[in-house]
């Protein structure tokens, strides 16, 4: 059967209203992100900034990223030059969180995280103590026993002095009513020199995020005597301090800032961009991979936040004689 023309041009029009009623695919929410890391690649805040572009990309919120590692000093080396060099740029945004604060008190700068735009807080992670393997502490009470007779004589090894891991140890000094600057605390600038430390008995303990010690625990390198947070880490049969009789809670925080001079809509779309973001699978995914736990706050709450984390680290700091 031939159709005739006045059929043909019938059969076409619906075609083409019924294309103009498909969606249409959904346009990135930033063409680009400029990502700055102020750490060295292969560190935590690396990890999350390489995370979060996972997460973006997989589900088509984000063209592309450009990222610029800018390490040292817990941060304090590349903090000025994210703030001085792309002060109102829209699509910027830095990775940071609580080691950055220390940092900041520690060297007495005139700058700190907070002349940044908090956007959002992602995750939190707790600490987790550590010895070799070998070690002759094999509780944590026998660990606790010797902080108690000579602080001075048990050197644990950490990330940057004044970092969360050296507030982690003052605190946990000062609850057992010892003087947090007691502390032999023997900082590192990566992982992998203090795994080589700890591994090798160069020190006591340890101190880290748990996913920096992770592998090393599961190889039987190390053993995991307590971790820092409110609760158990899912799937780490690892007590925490107050499971066994010190209270003190501890979390190595991790978010999102956007650089200073940005206007109010544009920090609004980072922090739609980030939201977004949070509620992907993608993202779910990588916070169950990497023990993270989920923390996120966002806008004028995680900017409050961040300034009674000042307040309460400055504290700490003066504890440990380093502000």
């Amino acid at each position: 059967m031939t159709a005739t023309r006045r059929e043909f041009l019938m059969a076409a029009g619906a075609l083409s209203a019924s294309a103009l009623s498909w969606p249409a695919l959904a346009a990135p929410q930033f063409e680009s992100i400029f990502m700055f890391v102020p750490a060295a690649p292969g560190g935590g805040w690396d990890g999350t900034a390489r995370a979060i572009e996972q997460a973006c990309k997989t589900a088509d919120l984000v063209g592309s990223f450009q990222f610029e590692n800018v390490g040292g000093s817990g941060g304090m080396v590349g903090l000025p030059r994210f703030i001085n060099q792309h002060k109102g740029q829209a699509n910027a945004v830095m990775v940071a969180g609580a080691v950055m604060i220390g940092a900041a008190i520690s060297a007495k700068s005139p700058i700190g995280i907070q002349n940044t735009v908090p956007v959002a807080k992602l995750t939190e992670e707790s600490g987790v103590v550590v010895v070799p393997a070998n070690s002759p502490f094999k509780s944590f009470g026998e660990l606790v026993a010797a902080f108690k007779a000579d602080p001075k004589k048990v050197p644990v090894a950490g990330g940057s002095a004044g970092g969360t891991d050296h507030i982690l140890l003052g605190l946990m000094l000062k609850a057992l009513g010892r003087n947090p600057r007691e502390a032999a605390y023997v900082a590192f600038a990566g992982g992998g020199p203090a795994n080589a430390a700890i591994i090798g008995g160069q020190v006591a303990a340890g101190i880290s995020g748990y996913s920096e010690f992770e592998e090393q625990i599961k190889g039987g390198r190390m053993r995991a005597l307590a971790v820092s947070g409110e609760s158990r880490i899912p799937g780490v049969s690892v007590p925490t301090l107050r499971e066994q009789g010190m209270n003190v809670v501890s979390a190595n925080w991790r978010g999102v800032f956007g650089a200073p001079g940005i206007q109010p809509a544009q920090r609004a779309a980072l922090e739609r961009l980030i939201s977004s973001m949070r509620d992907t699978p993608a993202w779910k995914d990588i916070l169950v991979k990497r023990r993270w736990a989920d923390s996120f706050q966002a806008g004028s709450a995680f900017e409050k936040y961040v300034a009674q984390d000042v307040n309460d680290t400055v504290g700490v700091m003066k504890d440990l004689g380093l502000a």
